[in-house]
């Protein structure tokens, strides 16, 4: 039966499932403030990391907090005036440190990522974006320090049977001679994709929704209900609603009496102009969390964690921490010529939440996918479409359900 279907955010996990549910012959009405693919489906690092089932909530994390907390030119930095309101969900992250949690979060995520490409691929050949897209695979490089992280997380890879190839130096050094010879090792993803230029991507993806007879209305909702959605001037039913907001989610899904504890990974890139092709593929440092990718725009060096909230302005620091450590990588490169901030949606189980409401059947989530969005756009939406339309998934879905936090 054909459903009237509100989507909220138009990122690329909204863009997806409007696709999929456009494609089964629902009708679609996308709301944003924003165009569609902004916020952190525009600013990612581009990388379709079907590898990535290794999660952040890692025991190490732990030892490593005290210089976290004491400094801005680490990974993962937590601005101070944030801290106090940043603790219940803090509390709740670290409780998932520990071995045990954090194979329970690499498991139900590879059962994500194992279909990524595939679902990307069909999406793909249908709107056009071959161009846009580079199959190289990606490399991870890191120094003596991190050594014994590293054997682990390839161990956990190598239990879910994800494809990696382990590097010595001069293997890496032959893979990319451009990176200066600040590692010991490397980690080579052969499968993996990345996007040239994620917003073109978006926009292709969107552009065939409108084909397909989906409406844009950019409109700053406010207020959610059983069945209406307000902005300032306008009031909007709906017979089903789908929320995708990323990491202003949150303030709807309370709105609607659900607490569910998502908070902001503030990420931040910036591009180096003209140095696109200093390297041949995406490539990651572990030791500092950068993330360089060759796009249109240039290199964009992309990545970190800020803990700090959706309304502090960008941090200096962390601008200046992606572009020191960007040229540690490579040397050589200029001073890069503008700077971005977005918002990671991300809870502290990092699991996302995809399913239906608890308390509406007619409303349904898809967010929370910190990291991985980019990646898990295409699998997210196709099951989503699914649940909606009820014609079934082959995954137990209660594991992505919001009522874990109960």
């Amino acid at each position: 039966m054909k459903k009237k279907i509100a989507i909220l955010g138009s990122g690329i996990i909204g863009l997806c499932s409007g696709y999929h549910l456009l494609k089964k012959g629902h009708a679609v009405t996308f709301y944003d403030r924003n165009e569609p693919g902004s916020g952190a489906s525009y600013g990612n690092a581009g990388s379709f990391s079907d590898y990535g089932a290794v999660p952040l909530n890692q025991p190490s994390i732990i030892k490593n907090l005290p210089s976290y907390l004491f400094s801005s030119f680490s990974p993962l930095s937590i601005r101070w005036s944030y801290l106090w309101k940043i603790i219940p969900w803090a509390l709740q992250f670290l409780k998932n440190c520990n071995e045990k949690s954090m194979r329970d979060t690499a498991e139900k995520m590879n059962d994500l990522l194992v279909f990524s490409l595939s679902e990307y691929d069909r999406i793909f050949k249908d709107v056009g974006v071959g161009d846009l897209i580079e199959k190289k695979g990606a490399l991870y490089i890191y120094g003596n320090e991190n050594k014994e992280q590293v054997a682990k997380s390839n161990l956990l890879r190598e239990e879910l049977k994800i494809k990696q190839i382990v590097l010595s130096k001069q293997e890496v050094h032959d893979m990319e001679p451009g990176l200066h010879p600040v590692y010991a090792g490397g980690i080579y993803f052969p499968n993996s994709w990345h996007a040239r230029n994620p917003k073109k991507i978006s926009d292709k993806i969107f552009a065939k929704c409108l084909e397909m007879g989906a409406t844009f209305i950019q409109d700053e909702i406010k207020q959610i209900q059983s069945n209406t959605l307000t902005s300032e001037n306008n009031t909007y039913a709906f017979e089903h609603l789908l929320i995708t907001a990323g990491a202003f989610s949150k303030q709807f899904t309370d709105q609607l009496g659900e607490k569910i504890p998502l908070e902001t990974e503030r990420g931040y890139h910036v591009h180096f102009k003209d140095c696109e092709n200093m390297i041949k593929r995406p490539v990651c440092s572990l030791d500092s969390g950068v993330y360089l990718t060759p796009m249109e725009q240039g290199l964009r060096a992309a990545g970190t964690v800020e803990l700090a909230g959706l309304k502090n302005p960008p941090n200096p620091k962390r601008i200046k921490y992606v572009t020191d450590e960007s040229k540690k990588m490579l040397s050589n490169l200029p001073d890069p010529y503008d700077s971005w901030l977005g918002f990671r949606p991300t809870l502290p189980d990092f699991v996302p939440v995809i399913g239906e409401s608890k308390k509406y059947e007619n409303i349904f989530y898809a967010f929370g996918h910190h990291h991985l969005g980019w990646t898990l756009g295409a699998v997210t939406g196709s099951i989503i479409a699914k649940l909606i339309s009820k014609d079934g998934v082959n995954l137990n879905f209660s594991k992505y359900s919001s009522s874990r936090f109960s």
